[in-house]
């Protein structure tokens, strides 16, 4: 078995060294078991602006279990990721993926490759809890679960982007081919042979996190609208609510006119025109997010460009 291990990187020049050297460790200590034949490093630089690319050339002259791929400009990490898999796709017959900070453990690793061994084409990387959270960032994750699951985005809780896929997997995925990439929204859909992996998720030895909250809720978004158009229909059911609102509204107005009771006040008024002007901003939004996606996907734009490379020639 020929394992690659892809590692996207952003401005990571001060975990390079050690991420170089436990991912290697890993790999050393497979190839000894006899768990996979060879198995190599691909570092992704999504152009990052320090010395992560330098360093890269540098690992990947000094051994074969590393090389790389520079893209020509910051593309984002789920881009950054594709590139990677889409490299393993015709390189390896199995790929894991996993971000540079290490905060997920190097040592699942081992568990995923022997349920690969065992025939699963997918293997999931699962936290166990969220302790290493912000008390804000731990709820607001399990809503934006919940919330997925329930638009009908089936995705695996405490799950990111740390997994294991076959040969077979990667290339069903290359077939997507969209331009809004959620992709473990799509890894999930793809329904071939999986299990899950748990591990404890650690604290970032050094740098800084590449997920601000302005981010997070970017990534929030395009995870919903890529994989569900329910809110399109609750934007319909709203519509019908506002409508029988509208309809006792008038109704009582009628009975008050003609009892001579009517009430003559501007707050009543503001309050309606300022909720139902609200929510119509909100459904326009919502419509305007898909239409954008739309539009985006019929430009079929390349997702990304490749820069440079170093070690690729090293089979």
């Amino acid at each position: 078995m020929n394992l690659l291990i892809v590692v996207p990187c952003y401005n990571e020049e001060e975990m390079l060294p050690e991420t170089t050297k436990q991912l290697t460790a890993v790999i050393d200590k497979m190839v000894h078991d006899r768990s996979i034949s060879t198995g190599r490093i691909l570092y992704i630089d999504d152009g990052s602006k320090d010395n992560t690319w330098k360093l890269i050339e540098k690992y990947a002259s000094e051994s074969n279990k590393v090389c790389g791929l520079k893209l020509s400009r910051n593309s984002g990490h789920q881009f950054a990721l594709t590139a990677g898999l889409e490299w393993a796709s015709e390189n390896a017959d199995a790929a894991i993926s996993i971000d540079a900070d290490l905060q997920d453990d190097v040592n699942a690793i081992y568990e995923m490759v022997k349920c690969f061994n065992d025939g699963k084409d997918i293997v999931y990387g699962v936290r166990r809890e969220r302790k290493t959270d912000t008390f804000f960032k731990r709820n607001t994750a399990l809503l934006f679960y919940k919330l997925m699951n329930k638009l009908g985005g089936k995705i695996i809780y405490n799950h990111a982007d740390f997994r294991l896929m076959s040969r077979r997997a990667l290339k069903s995925l290359m077939d997507y081919p969209e331009r809004n990439l959620f992709l473990r929204g799509m890894v999930a859909s793809l329904g071939y042979p999986s299990d899950t992996v748990y591990y404890d998720r650690k604290e970032r030895m050094a740098g800084v996190s590449k997920y601000p909250l302005k981010k997070m809720i970017s990534f929030a978004l395009d995870g919903i609208t890529s994989f569900s158009i329910k809110p399109l229909h609750y934007i319909t059911y709203l519509g019908v609510v506002f409508i029988l609102i509208s309809i006792a509204v008038i109704i009582y107005a009628l009975i008050s006119y003609f009892d001579r009771d009517a009430i003559q006040g501007w707050t009543s008024l503001l309050i309606s025109v300022w909720f139902i002007g609200g929510c119509i901003l909100i459904a326009c939004g919502v419509i305007g997010e898909y239409v954008g996606k739309i539009y985006i996907e019929t430009k079929r734009r390349p997702l990304y460009f490749i820069e440079k490379t170093a070690g690729i020639s090293n089979k």
